[in-house]
């Protein structure tokens, strides 16, 4: 979780020069954000978050020499160590490149023509380690494909071992997750607080060693907790 009193620290990673600008200009005008940098390819991405180490990266998708997902990959793949989170921005709404960016270990997908405040709260949603997918965007993108992803994450734990890892209440949680619930959700579905969810949340990632909530989604659906079926 990070420092309130920090300002999130953002490098803008994009091919066109007024869309870095763009990005830049409203980020900065933000007191939580600081625009550290920015890089117009993937190389020039990579090299940037390993120089400046950046909380958060705006990565475009299509870029030259080396594109979005081939970068966040190298950034926050399954080997890496306190990877940045990966926010992913295209023009394009293809399921194909939201499968592939989560699993190279993007933290959130959204559409260029977001509205500013989107794409804001996106950056702070991320940073917080939440996962930034709609609810019925998990169901459909996660839920329906699962059987074809795998965490980016070295884990992969089967249905035996997520059982015995976690306690019954917080196998109701993930279950929850699974389902695309937010945590809100989740308290009125289970009679709890949702700060109480939170915590649940967060046990969940440390003991099944995930890095978000999209991660243990796919960890619920891949492993069978929860069907497939939509």
């Amino acid at each position: 979780m990070p420092d309130a009193s920090v300002p999130i620290r953002v490098l803008v990673c994009d091919d066109q020069a007024l869309v870095r600008m763009g990005y830049s200009t409203i980020f900065s005008a933000q007191p939580d954000l600081d625009v550290v940098g920015e890089a117009e390819n993937g190389h020039e991405a990579v090299q940037a978050a390993q120089l400046l180490r950046p909380d958060v990266v705006v990565m475009d998708i299509r870029m030259p020499l080396l594109d979005g997902i081939q970068a966040t990959r190298q950034l926050a793949g399954p080997d890496i160590v306190n990877p940045p989170k990966i926010l992913v921005v295209t023009t394009f709404n293809v399921d194909s490149y939201v499968y592939d960016a989560l699993r190279a270990g993007a933290s959130g997908f959204l559409l260029k023509d977001a509205p500013p405040a989107a794409m804001i709260n996106g950056i702070r949603t991320v940073a917080r380690g939440e996962a930034l997918l709609a609810p019925a965007v998990t169901r459909h993108l996660i839920g329906h494909y699962a059987q074809h992803l795998q965490p980016a994450d070295s884990n992969r734990a089967g249905r035996e071992d997520v059982v015995r890892a976690l306690t019954p209440r917080e196998l109701d949680v993930l279950c929850q997750l699974a389902e695309g619930l937010s945590n809100t959700e989740i308290a009125e579905e289970l009679f709890i607080a949702p700060e109480t969810v939170k915590t649940y949340v967060s046990r969940i990632l440390t003991k099944l060693d995930l890095r978000d909530r999209v991660q243990a989604v796919v960890v619920a659906h891949r492993t069978g907790l929860v069907s497939h079926t939509l």
